[in-house]
């Protein structure tokens, strides 16, 4: 301790670090509570699913397709980086790619069985999925993943949340045509989520110090009353045109403008109040432009459909067809009842493993991309650097435990072939 007090540079870090830690504590979710919250903000919208970002033609382009496509675009650019001048005597780029490459290669060999290159014809595949899941992992840590993006109007979330709807409103009214079945739903949907909250932006920006409790509910936004609802209820009912119906013009207008039209209280419990007055501004929700590729679970079950293909490629190549297919369909005339049984279980192994693999990637990176959110809500400024740290290295066990599952599981699938050999000259 004296040590450190001795040196002014080390002592001015620590300083530095102790104020960072007490702004950050005093400005997040901790310091809203007693009335400060300065750096504060709402927790963002976590989906999921995927966001659409935009729509090309009739192809919907996904946020976290733009950020797999850009890991993928780092990695062949390291590639041609490391290979563009080659040397005996490897260096930088070319250096780390060929420890990756002979890492891999000493593993296969050794899962494999041992023997010089006898884990080769598995080795372009485990390598590319280690790279491609580490890069996709890590590119989705990077600033601005998660927090840019564009307002999904209050018309758009409306209009989505009334379209799960619809097939409700149908059974209970299969007389109704479909502009009527559409207005019970908006109306059905108005009365469960009048509560509902969103983000207040100023212009495009969500000011510092507006906490999770300053998110302004739909009522504000839309104005009606249970009596305005009722009313277009029945007037669907008695066949009134829905473009007559003023009450139904006016919510339309509202969700058209999507701002917010009258001040509001947040009671926290009956113990704190607090008014906001935000009349005049646009709410919505963000939906981010880029996303992580692995937090998208349709990116985890394509990787694992690819390396579970791979598998039964490897096993077929190596056993052929009745060799390796017989483990799957087996005669229960020749081998027994039992034995049939055992070989719909292999086949129905191989499917729960593609599934093992895609919510093990799935579930492990979406959870790190809540932890980040959930500092960042709490500890303002500090509080993610060290959740960046562990989401990293979360990121590179997580890709090595793919490639060597993939790796485990193709050499099970040809393993059988040298006891065939085996037993053929038995014979």
């Amino acid at each position: 301790m004296g040590k450190l007090f001795s040196s002014p540079k080390l002592l001015a870090i620590a300083i530095a670090a102790v104020a960072a830690l007490l702004v950050s504590v005093a400005g997040g979710a901790l310091g809203a509570s007693f009335g400060l919250g300065f750096l504060g903000g709402p927790i963002p919208f976590i989906s999921v699913p995927a966001e659409r970002v935009v729509l090309l033609g009739s192809y919907p382009l996904l946020n976290s397709t733009i950020m797999f496509w850009f890991a993928g675009l780092i990695l062949v650019f390291v590639a041609w980086r490391a290979t563009r001048k080659m040397s005996d005597v490897p260096t930088g780029l070319q250096n780390l790619l060929e420890s990756v490459y002979q890492f891999f290669d000493g593993t296969a060999d050794g899962v494999a069985g041992g023997k010089p290159k006898s884990g080769r014809r598995f080795l372009p595949l485990i390598t590319t999925i280690f790279l491609v899941v580490l890069m996709s992992n890590w590119v989705g840590v990077l600033p601005g993943v998660g927090s840019i993006g564009r307002v999904e109007t209050i018309e758009e979330w409306v209009e989505h949340h009334a379209e799960g709807l619809v097939g409700e409103v149908e059974e209970d009214h299969p007389g109704y045509n479909a502009e009527q079945v559409e207005v019970i739903a908006l109306v059905r949907l108005l009365e469960e989520a009048g509560n509902e909250t969103f983000v207040v932006f100023d212009g495009v920006f969500v000011p510092l110090g507006r906490g999770e409790q300053a998110r302004a509910p739909l009522n504000t936004i839309i104005s009606y009353t249970p009596a305005d609802l009722l009313a277009i209820e029945r007037a669907v009912e008695a066949g009134e045109d829905p473009a007559n119906i003023e009450a139904l013009e006016s919510i339309h207008h509202d969700l058209e403008a999507g701002v917010v039209k009258v001040p509001y209280t947040f009671d926290e419990g009956g113990k704190n109040e607090s008014s906001y007055n935000f009349v005049g501004q646009r709410a919505g929700l963000l939906v981010p432009y880029l996303r992580g590729a692995s937090t998208d679970i349709n990116t985890t079950l394509a990787i694992a459909i690819v390396a579970m293909f791979t598998v039964q490629i490897w096993g077929f190549r190596a056993l052929g067809v009745r060799g390796y297919g017989g483990k799957f369909v087996v005669n229960p005339f020749k081998k027994g009842p039992i034995a049939t049984f055992v070989g719909v279980l292999e086949g129905f192994g191989e499917l729960t493993r593609m599934v093992s693999f895609t919510f093990r990637l799935f579930g492990n990176m979406f959870a790190g991309e809540i932890l980040l959110i959930s500092m960042a809500f709490l500890l303002p400024l500090v509080g993610i650097i060290p959740f960046i740290g562990l989401e990293l290295f979360v990121g590179i066990i997580q890709a090595f435990i793919f490639a060597m599952l993939t790796l485990v599981f193709g050499v099970m699938a040809v393993a059988s072939h040298g006891d065939h050999d085996s037993h053929a000259e038995d014979h």
